[in-house]
């Protein structure tokens, strides 16, 4: 498995790049966000990378950030999501954003990534959005503050309302703000759950 190059950028342009490696040409495909912080032709480069082998091709994508990498093999995980799709979605939209609108099941935005409609939005909320929350806690979400983390009492008591057949989108600022208000020692699932439906209910 090739998993990082580093060379010469010989050739370069917004979709792949060939970088010359100890006189070995190798032809890397790369989204936009990797092409924007790359160097100039002729200019070294380190790009991370991921070898898709199939029976008729040998593939490699390559991408400036551990990041960009991580969300690219997500993405391959999801039903009917290619590495072209894929490259898309990089392309479109950063990171921080990209996660949001799993994370806050945002369809509107994410109907915007070309290749992408209703059910692949849905598709990629429901199969990513839990992946996204633990690979990466450091980024804020919307509806969840900063100085609240995503705890185990709060991630069951959005599990157990989600079973009542309400919509995550619309209670986790509900939850997360509950969290924030509660003393530490009452933050068990049962109570978030209890004080989310009087809220919900109200």
């Amino acid at each position: 498995m090739i998993a990082q190059l580093t060379g010469k950028i010989v050739s370069l342009n917004l979709t792949e790049l060939i970088l010359d490696v100890n006189g070995v040409g190798y032809f890397v495909s790369i989204p936009m966000s990797t092409y924007d912080v790359l160097p100039k032709e002729g200019g070294t480069a380190t790009v991370l990378t991921w070898l898709q082998v199939r029976e008729d091709a040998l593939q490699l994508f390559g991408f400036a950030k551990k990041e960009e990498l991580e969300i690219f093999k997500l993405l391959l995980t999801v039903n009917g999501i290619g590495a072209k799709t894929a490259l898309a979605i990089l392309s479109s939209m950063n990171i921080p954003t990209f996660c949001n609108a799993i994370v806050n099941a945002d369809i509107k935005v994410l109907k915007h990534i070309s290749g992408i409609g209703p059910r692949s939005a849905e598709r990629m909320i429901v199969e990513l959005r839990d992946k996204i929350v633990k690979l990466f806690p450091e980024l804020t979400f919307a509806g969840l503050p900063q100085d609240v983390p995503q705890s185990r009492e709060m991630e069951d008591a959005l599990l157990a309302l989600e079973q009542l057949g309400f919509q995550r989108a619309k209670i986790q600022k509900t939850v997360a703000d509950l969290v924030a208000a509660l003393p530490e020692q009452e933050r068990s699932s049962e109570n978030i759950i209890r004080k989310a439906l009087r809220k919900l209910s109200s």
